[in-house]
């Protein structure tokens, strides 16, 4: 009787804590929906919205590792419990990170509306942030469902925000050589692409986790990046 009690107890603290992954998983999915939203549409006002709730996103980090902490403390949990316990950390590792990733995005947009557009690359950015937006939703999907199949089609769709970052990196290049009144703003355009780019390899993150959790296999750590452009970049 005591062991199945404090089993309960521990699955009762674990669907807490998930359920927490997922309202931090929700506030992510807006944070880049919003950020790449107010760079196309220069809307500061959303830009700042998106500033301001990165707060609440890293306060559900904070309280998911506080209470994965406990967890382990007082439940004791068995080996295969515990990885299901450790990847939820490093979930909201990966979710946070995210989360950092929209707030640069919507700091650059003040900037940016003090500038004149550059062709139509505010569109083509909030194209890929959608990817990995849609990638983030169906990577939390896999989780909640054990489904590493879902995962590994998650990790493979990295692929596709590789391309077109170095798509948009060439397209930046070519305006900054034909005008040179255009590096400023390029510069800015481009440190965006890089951090969504990033942000698609924490979702990408978030994926392999599953599959460790599910198979006990971790992803080719190798795994390639179609990131074709120098290694040097700084991110923004």
């Amino acid at each position: 009787m005591s062991e199945q009690h404090i089993a309960t107890a521990f699955d009762r603290d674990l669907e807490a804590i998930q359920a927490r992954i997922m309202k931090m998983g929700g506030l992510v999915e807006a944070a880049i929906s919003d950020s790449a939203r107010s760079l196309e549409t220069r809307d500061e006002e959303l830009a700042e919205q998106v500033r301001a709730g990165d707060a609440a996103i890293d306060g559900l980090e904070e309280l998911i590792n506080e209470e994965t902490a406990r967890l382990i403390a007082l439940r004791a949990p068995t080996a295969v419990d515990l990885r299901v316990v450790l990847s939820v950390m490093k979930i909201s590792g990966n979710l946070e990170r995210i989360g950092d990733y929209s707030k640069n995005i919507a700091k650059r947009t003040g900037v940016l509306t003090q500038l004149r557009p550059v062709n139509s690359s505010t569109a083509a950015l909030r194209r890929m942030a959608r990817e990995v937006e849609l990638m983030l939703k169906d990577a939390l999907d896999a989780y909640i469902q054990r489904d590493p199949e879902l995962a590994r089609d998650v990790i493979g769709r990295d692929h596709e925000v590789d391309q077109m970052y170095n798509a948009l990196f060439r397209e930046f290049l070519t305006f900054m050589m034909e005008d040179p009144r255009n590096i400023t703003a390029c510069m800015h355009l481009h440190f965006i692409a890089k951090n969504i780019e990033r942000m698609g390899d924490h979702v990408t993150g978030i994926a392999e986790q599953v599959v460790y959790l599910v198979t006990g296999e971790r992803p080719d750590e190798a795994r390639s990046k179609a990131d074709t452009t120098s290694s040097s970049v700084v991110e923004g």
